[in-house]
């Protein structure tokens, strides 16, 4: 149950190359079958055979083969300089984001073999008047940063591909006050294609005392990972395990990809127990699982969890230090175990303000982190983006905290969350993502801003 890392398949690209007969297709043909090489041992799954396109009807065949794969990107690999009914064909059969590659040159003084740059110049143009979105690179096939820049643009067309496909569970209704939590279901399907599924909390309290009696051996294998789980009172840390388990159960039942649950008060009042615990677990599961029924909070964690293929974490921002040149990140105990500093243990505790259990208590392990949220502060949606170095530091409060760098001073992050009237929640994920988001946005046309 303890995952460290949350399955992905291989990202997997559409390959058409095209070139013009009049140009050195010898070279070409070289050039493609490098780039081909690269991208599959960068772990590419390539759909679509190595030949070159010369003309629209080869064109159109090599994309009918490409119909009955879903694309996370299509490569239009600009062997050599074309017209831009290539590039603007691709974009009309095959549904999947455009980047277009295209070969650097030697300056020999002779013969212009590729004139390649040109080609995706062209085609640029064309695609913009169209409004169409694409990505594009001009590098070498042996360019690691290419290669990173492409893996991006996968990740966040796999992104795209699979919000199309989601179902997100949204249990009970946010809490009074807290707007920022406000679902639009119409705006996500529309926006998104996200479909919503919504559970009353009665759901969840029956299905958690119906399975209260069966958590004893959960308890036992939690306790080998948890320290000081025995010592805390039995009936509501039972309580806390038997909601992971009805949530969990909820959420295949109705094939939901991520859960929002209204967490407070009634779990307290109803239940006697927390259920950041359940959701602690839940998120280490790669059941992305956000509290105050957060529906555009859980998103944007599954969507961090799709692109680093990790668990992420929704938290609050709750303390800024701007001599000291860090913030606070800090939730109530539900931040998935794999994020735990290992130089420290992990401890079941009472929640905060509630006094009942169970939490999940630890400091967030030191290194490169991610910041998102899909926000509705602005009237529409738009992608916030930001990133930081969590440092190592003792928890500075209780429940799951971390003090994070941002890569801005926090002083200027924080005249941004409150100028732009952000939302309290953030999610965060492990390492540099921020690449993929931005490609991302721009295929769901979707406005960043920057913390």
């Amino acid at each position: 149950m303890i995952a460290a890392h949350c399955a992905t398949d291989k990202l997997r690209a559409g390959f058409v190359a095209y070139a013009r007969t009049t140009f050195d297709l010898a070279r070409a043909e070289e050039v493609m079958r490098a780039a081909r090489t690269a991208l599959e041992r960068a772990g590419f799954e390539l759909i679509g055979n190595a030949h070159l396109a010369t003309d629209l009807d080869t064109l159109d065949a090599m994309t009918r083969a490409l119909a009955d794969n879903p694309l996370d990107v299509l490569i239009g690999f600009q062997a050599t300089f074309t017209d831009s009914t290539f590039a603007v064909r691709l974009t009309e059969r095959c549904d999947a984001p455009l980047l277009m590659w295209a070969m650097p040159e030697a300056r020999t003084g002779g013969r212009l073999r590729l004139n390649s740059l040109c080609g995706i110049n062209l085609a640029a143009h064309a695609l913009r008047l169209r409004g169409v979105n694409y990505h594009w690179v001009y590098a070498p096939p042996d360019d690691a940063q290419a290669i990173a820049q492409i893996t991006a643009v996968a990740k966040a067309g796999r992104a795209r591909r699979l919000l199309h496909a989601t179902r997100l569970g949204v249990v009970g209704e946010h809490p009074p006050g807290f707007e920022s939590c406000r679902l639009d279901v119409e705006r996500l399907r529309r926006r998104l294609g996200v479909e919503v599924a919504h559970f009353e909390l009665t759901e969840v309290f029956a299905r958690a005392r119906a399975v209260n009696g069966q958590v004893g051996a959960l308890r036992e294998q939690l306790g080998a990972r948890i320290a000081g789980l025995d010592a805390l009172p039995r009936e509501p840390v039972d309580g806390t395990l038997a909601v992971y388990v009805a949530l969990r159960q909820l959420a295949e039942a109705a094939g939901c990809d991520a859960l929002a649950v209204r967490c407070w008060p009634e779990f307290f009042t109803e239940l006697g127990c927390a259920a950041c615990g359940a959701m602690a677990l839940l998120n280490t599961d790669c059941l992305p699982c956000g509290c105050e029924a957060d529906a555009n909070g859980a998103l944007t964690q599954l969507i961090l969890q799709w692109i680093s293929g990790e668990p992420a974490f929704g938290t609050d921002l709750v303390e800024c230090h701007t001599q000291e040149n860090s913030a606070v990140v800090w939730h109530c105990g539900q931040a998935p175990l794999t994020m735990a500093d290992p130089s420290g243990a992990v401890r079941g505790g009472l929640h905060a303000n509630r006094r009942l259990p169970l939490v999940m208590e630890f400091a967030l392990k030191p290194g490169r982190v991610t910041i998102a949220r899909l926000s509705q502060s602005g009237g529409d949606l738009r992608l916030v983006i930001g990133g930081g170095e969590m440092l190592a530091a003792p928890p500075s409060f209780s429940g799951t905290s971390g003090v994070l760098r941002f890569d801005r001073p926090v002083g200027d992050v924080l005249a941004t969350i409150m100028a732009e009237g952000l939302e309290h929640h953030i999610a965060l994920a492990y390492g540099d993502h921020t690449a993929a988001l931005r490609a991302l946005a721009r295929m769901l046309d979707m406005p960043t801003l920057s913390l």
